[in-house]
């Protein structure tokens, strides 16, 4: 039987250049559960997006993404093509580091042992998010995403990241760019429709379209999400300003935020937002900054097959 071809999409740049040292002190342990894996290195922006979809349509049944939650989401852009999959049989495999490590959260990939979590690991198709934003230049772009997208405060919030060191890690760098970036927001009103159902205006800090349950560096914004239940949650962050955040910013790490009242937790397939005021209202997706509102987003059931430890991640989730 011929061997399942692995390719590894890795960004050297991840976790202040520590991902390649990770990488090489822990390639033989992989090896050793997936087989031979081809390592291929990128060199910038948009580089991971390429090399995955290339390596699919080269042949490659399974592609490995090592870095943070940028270069996990640009290999799961690189499995579409022309708005269809490259390959639907072929497999994801997240190894975490960078900066920010929220995706692998919660598929049990965090604080594991990488030869324990592949000793684990099965393979089920999860559900993909898919994005059509409004780009800086005006016109329409699409984006597929794994875990969160959000606007409004988090979309600055994460410009700012991004634009800043990284050197304090995940969590300490989001939360000091949470609050420059709360410190420079202004709450915005958006319309709101989810699935067939009626237009809603809000007043939001932040709305989170949620397959993952946590962003910003740890935060469970969406405690009850689900990666293949066929639903985004969506969590509606309402009219609250930086005292607030910052006062009930445990309870957003915790998970117990959804029961306050200016929280709205809903559930849809199909989400459009549409800015109301004057001001731009930036996207955050995966980690990223690509663009603004208007957005319509639309779930895609069991688009991708994931190898992940199953078992840790449910048992995770129970806590």
């Amino acid at each position: 039987m011929r061997a399942m071809r692995n390719v590894a999409v890795a960004n050297p740049q991840a976790a202040a250049g520590r991902v390649k040292q990770w990488w090489q002190e822990h390639r033989k342990e992989v090896e050793k559960h997936l087989g031979p894996v081809e390592v291929q290195f990128t060199t910038g922006p948009g580089h991971a997006t390429r090399l995955a979809r290339e390596a699919l349509l080269e042949g490659a049944a399974r592609v490995i993404a090592v870095g943070g939650d940028g270069t996990v989401n640009e290999v799961v852009n690189g499995f579409f093509e022309h708005d269809r999959p490259v390959n639907p049989e072929a497999q994801l495999l997240v190894y975490p580091g960078g900066t920010g490590g929220d995706f692998v959260r919660s598929i049990g990939m965090v604080d594991v042992a990488i030869g324990a979590a592949l000793a684990g690991a099965e393979s089920r198709r999860i559900d993909v998010g898919r994005a059509a934003l409004t780009g800086a230049d005006g016109a329409e772009k699409v984006s597929y995403f794994i875990n969160i997208s959000s606007f409004g405060s988090s979309g600055l919030i994460v410009d700012k990241v991004n634009r800043s060191t990284k050197r304090f890690g995940g969590k300490t760098s989001f939360f000091i760019g949470t609050v420059r970036g709360l410190l420079a927001y202004r709450n915005q009103p958006v319309r709101l429709r989810l699935d067939d159902g009626p237009a809603e205006e809000h007043v939001i800090n932040t709305v989170a379209v949620a397959n993952g349950r946590f962003f910003g560096g740890s935060m469970k914004v969406a405690p009850d999400a689900i990666v293949d239940d066929g639903l985004f949650d969506v969590v509606i962050l309402g009219d609250i300003g930086l005292g607030q955040f910052v006062l009930r910013s445990g309870e957003i790490y915790a998970g117990t935020h959804i029961k306050r009242s200016w929280v709205t937790v809903k559930r849809a397939k199909k989400v459009e937002a549409l800015p109301l005021g004057a001001e731009p209202v930036l996207i955050d997706l995966d980690g990223e900054q690509p663009g603004r509102l208007p957005v319509r987003y639309e779930l895609l059931p069991g688009a991708i097959s994931l190898l992940a430890p199953w078992g840790r991640a449910e048992a995770v989730h129970r806590t």
